[in-house]
């Protein structure tokens, strides 16, 4: 952990709005940094895992059963991740978007998954997608995280699966055979044995290749009956269809019921789940209604529109790096998810990539693939996340690293819940990803100097990714080997932005050489220690007690 309290970071920036992009300025936020996505600070959390503001919504369907170590609801909720937006926790850590685990209803009872009894705290066994489980909150607390996310500049991303439902318990049966399937089970040896199959054993798999008519669900029916809402379900779907076209085949009533959160709501992006178990056109056409939607929803409610950015797409290809560019291969088929609706896919290969290579091979590489190969497109990369059993620091020891890769690395990145503040991802008496997902650490942050430590380093890079397009957008071009300075530019629609970054440098006096990037005379603001030096023949000279130094031009 120390060495790489040793590293030192120049951050210089250069910037300049042009008229249009003010006019593209935020109408309810006061945040004036410009956002694009591919430049995004994703925060990804679970929504039972994060934070529990509301005790009385922790316990519904009777889903009271004993469960493994993690395995059950937790009591983590919509209305705290809104708290914790209204308190500056994620203004704090530079976050410009949230992205949560599933919210739409659960099933109702228990999985008994080797371990013992697993309840769908994780978001992705659904049981109607038009519904919010309870125990996550309701509409109205997501109407209102979304306002309170869009006049703090942070987008929200919900998680869409359109894969598969929930499993069969006792409480939950199965859909009908003309919606599902039951078997067989995946076996990942080709293109058919990873999209026509069942993911696992009892996960029944929606038949997204077919294109004929099904009818609802007797049982979502009869749900939405006694919810006094099944008139105006049909009436919706009957609309929807009419509209567009589709036949009503069991993937366009699940892209309906998805995109109705755009339309309700707002919301501005989706990570899709589970992505290359389902046919590529199944995404594409999901993209398009969501495009739709999107844009239906900024012409119906012009003053609650964040910018002009698009609706965001990005998938969960599992096992997809960006060293495969645009194509994913399964062996017997090649497929290029990107002319199928999405804008970006997460990255696998980061934390090999993050583990193997030293800071100019993994940032070169990243800035040459991405204005290269996936140029117009994005990925999003990550040190940790819900289900990978091996991410780049289980053992928490590199938490600064972890922070200096991620946060530096061309390209959007993720930040799972934790990451900032070291959660641990090895639990005492869980298994397998129940490791992954124990709840968010909060006490630590309160009262563990060391923890604060870290997570005031999170916060630092993350707030100059978040004010600097050219960190994670930009083109990136070492200056110097040793010591290791380096440059990204970003310009486009008369808007450009550099960063400067230099590393492994020492505490107190320090003398660099940044070339003739500013004029002589020109102030800079160094945000890290809060003191100012003045570039002199290209060259700034700093005093401070940190070996961390993010410059910017004083304001």
């Amino acid at each position: 952990m120390k060495k790489y309290l040793g590293l030192v970071f120049i951050l210089i920036s250069l910037g300049s709005c042009s008229q249009k992009m003010q006019q593209n300025a935020t109408v309810v936020n006061s945040v004036q940094n410009p956002f694009i996505w591919s430049n995004a600070n994703i925060y990804f959390l679970l929504t039972d895992r994060f934070n529990n503001a509301d005790t009385s919504n922790d316990t519904h369907f009777n889903r009271t059963k004993k469960t493994a170590k993690l395995r059950g609801f937790e009591g983590g909720d919509i209305k705290g991740v809104t708290a914790k937006i209204k308190d500056g926790y994620f203004t704090d850590l530079g976050i410009n978007a949230i992205w949560l685990t599933p919210i739409v209803e659960q099933i109702h009872g228990d999985v008994n998954e080797g371990s013992g009894s697993t309840y769908g705290f994780h978001g992705y066994w659904a049981k109607d997608w038009t519904a919010l489980d309870p125990n996550y909150g309701t509409k109205e607390d997501l109407k209102i995280l979304v306002e309170t996310a869009h006049k703090n500049g942070i987008r929200i991303v919900l998680d869409g699966v359109i894969n598969h439902t929930g499993p069969v318990t006792e409480a939950d049966e199965v859909w009908p055979q003309e919606w599902v399937r039951t078997n067989p089970q995946c076996t990942y040896r080709n293109y058919v044995s990873t999209v026509t199959c069942t993911l696992v054993k009892n996960l029944p798999d929606v038949k997204t290749e077919s294109n004929e008519d099904v009818e609802i669900p007797a049982s979502l029916a009869k749900k939405w009956k006694a919810e006094g809402r099944y008139d105006q379900e049909i009436k919706e779907l009957d609309a929807f269809f009419k509209r567009t076209g589709y036949p009503r085949a069991p993937k366009y009533y699940i892209i309906k019921w998805l995109t109705d959160y755009i339309n309700e709501f707002g919301i501005d992006g989706y990570r899709a789940d589970t992505v290359k178990h389902t046919e590529a056109s199944v995404w594409a056409a999901f993209k398009t209604e969501c495009d739709f939607t999107f844009e239906q929803w900024k012409k119906n409610n012009p003053v609650k529109v964040l910018d002009n950015n698009p609706f965001y797409l990005v998938g969960e290809v599992y096992n997809y790096g960006i060293g495969a560019g645009q194509i994913f291969d399964f062996g017997d088929k090649k497929v290029n998810y990107f002319e199928n609706g999405f804008n970006s896919l997460i990255n696998f290969e980061f934390k090999w990539n993050a583990a193997q290579n030293t800071y100019e091979g993994l940032f070169s590489r990243y800035s040459n693939i991405l204005n290269n190969q996936l140029k117009g497109f994005g990925t999003l990369n990550y040190i940790s996340s819900h289900d990978d059993g091996s991410p780049f620091d289980k053992a928490r020891t590199k938490p600064f690293e972890s922070a200096t890769k991620l946060l530096l690395c061309p390209g959007a990145s993720q930040v799972y819940y934790g990451d900032e503040s070291a959660r641990p991802l090895i639990i005492d008496g869980a298994s397998g990803d129940a490791n992954l997902r124990s709840n968010m650490n909060w006490d630590a942050i309160a009262n563990n100097p060391e923890t604060n430590a870290i997570l005031n380093h999170w916060q630092k890079l993350g707030k100059f990714r978040n004010n600097h397009l050219a960190v994670g957008a930009g083109i990136h071009k070492m200056i110097s080997k040793q010591p290791y300075i380096f440059q990204r530019t970003y310009s486009k629609d008369h808007y450009t932005d550099t960063v400067v970054v230099g590393l492994d440098l020492n505490k107190g006096e320090k003398e660099l050489n940044i070339g003739a990037i500013f004029k002589d005379g020109t102030i800079l603001n160094d945000a890290y220690s809060k003191t100012q030096t003045t570039v002199r023949n290209g060259i700034v000279k700093l005093n401070t007690p940190y070996t961390l130094i993010l410059l910017e031009i004083k304001k």
